[in-house]
């Protein structure tokens, strides 16, 4: 069996997502690339205040449950495209406004756009690729956007290890070719009229509880990995934009490699079995951030927390196995929301604790992993539908 089924290319929705995906994924690995950076050396942003940047960045999704009211004017697909214009329009602007006040205003405008987005395709896949595909389309995406930020890393190590190129100018160029993506995507239409009608509404159910739970630890932990083990690499390790590029490329070009494979495994061991693995080697990672305090050893955990996070596929091919049709896309909302509860305090509550002792954030990650370690061993799916997928 090919590691990526040809029929699923043939897939109309799966064409129009990917361009989205890959220009969307790329511009944002570019906005954090050079984000530390950029807030640090030109603009003099403190650890308080990045947390405070960070949280704004989180309340759009937060607010993606609002979602579901948007689509009853827009179809999800056309909201994706729009979405994603949004985000490119947020890009473009980030460098035009060095202070602390206009960081705030481009991450809120760029952050809502991408939640949107991100949303809306997480939605799409589980509505139109069966339980066998799903995971190995979300791998795929991941392995191809892999390579575009792989193309985008390379890009900024060259422009800034030999150049002076002002990091507005960089901002600017990634937004235009987003916002040209979304533009383009607008005149096309994958939809299929024939797939169950998604409830217009908020949908929550008792049922759904542990694909919430694992969503909101999901949420709290991602946003340790992303706040904080940049910010000590930059702050810390005193790492350079150059470095910082050559960092996220290694962790693209691994991403690239190994993302089929996980949707694969997925499949075959279940997504009890593969959680459970990412949880326990994030529990160590995070512990190791808080002890080691080398400047290689601390680039070699981002890099194994990076791998680890491809692993969260696991939690949407769960709820998709066990929910209603009718519930996916309502549900996929509201999961983001809960998704960013904790996402919008943790950065500024992790920015004050940061300031009273740097190790306080990374053992609160180890703790969130060993929580959700214990709630995936709650995962139970029919024994005819493992059999099924396994397949």
């Amino acid at each position: 069996m090919n590691v990526f089924p040809k029929e699923i290319k043939q897939n109309p929705m799966y064409r129009y997502l990917v361009l989205l995906v890959i220009v969307t994924t790329a511009g944002h690995q570019a906005w954090r690339t050079l984000l530390n950076n950029f807030a640090v050396d030109q603009i003099g942003i403190s650890g308080l205040q990045m947390g405070l940047i960070q949280s704004l960045r989180e309340v759009p999704g937060f607010l993606t449950f609002l979602v579901v009211y948007v689509l009853l004017v827009f179809k999800e697909h056309r909201l994706s495209a729009y979405s994603v214009i949004l985000f490119g329009m947020g890009l473009f602007m980030t460098g035009l406004f060095p202070s602390f006040q206009g960081l705030l205003f481009t991450t809120f405008i760029m952050s809502l756009g991408f939640h949107y987005f991100d949303t809306t395709r997480q939605s799409l896949i589980l509505q139109y690729f069966n339980k066998q595909e799903s995971p190995m389309v979300m791998a795929k995406w991941r392995s191809l956007s892999a390579v575009a930020n792989i193309v985008i890393g390379a890009l900024i190590w060259g422009v800034f290890r030999f150049s002076q190129l002002p990091v507005s100018a960089m901002y600017a160029a990634l937004g235009v070719l987003v916002v040209a993506a979304g533009v383009y995507s607008l005149f096309r239409d994958p939809s299929d009229k024939h797939l169950p009608a998604q409830h217009k509404k908020i949908v929550l159910r008792k049922k759904y509880w542990l694909f919430y739970a694992l969503s909101f630890l999901s949420g709290a932990r991602r946003q340790i990995f992303v706040v904080f083990a940049v910010f000590m690499l930059v702050e810390k390790f005193h790492f350079a934009i150059w470095e910082i590029s050559a960092l996220f490329i290694l962790n693209n070009v691994i991403t690239w490699i190994l993302s089929p494979y996980i949707g694969k495994a997925i499949n075959r061991f279940g997504e009890r079995k593969m959680l459970t693995l990412e949880y326990v080697f994030l529990i160590f990672v995070f512990l190791g951030y808080a002890v080691f305090e080398f400047k290689a050893i601390a680039a070699l955990l981002y890099v194994l927390d990076h791998i680890f996070f491809n692993f969260t596929i696991g939690i949407h091919t769960f709820f998709q196995k066990t929910a209603d049709p009718r519930d996916i896309a309502p549900s996929m909302a509201v999961s983001f929301s809960i998704n960013h509860i904790a996402a919008v305090v943790i950065p500024a509550l992790g920015g004050m604790l940061w300031m009273l002792n740097w190790r306080i954030p990374f053992v609160t990650g180890a703790i969130l992993a060993g929580i959700s370690l214990l709630l995936v061993q709650f995962i139970r799916l029919p024994d005819g539908l493992v059999k099924k997928v396994k397949e």
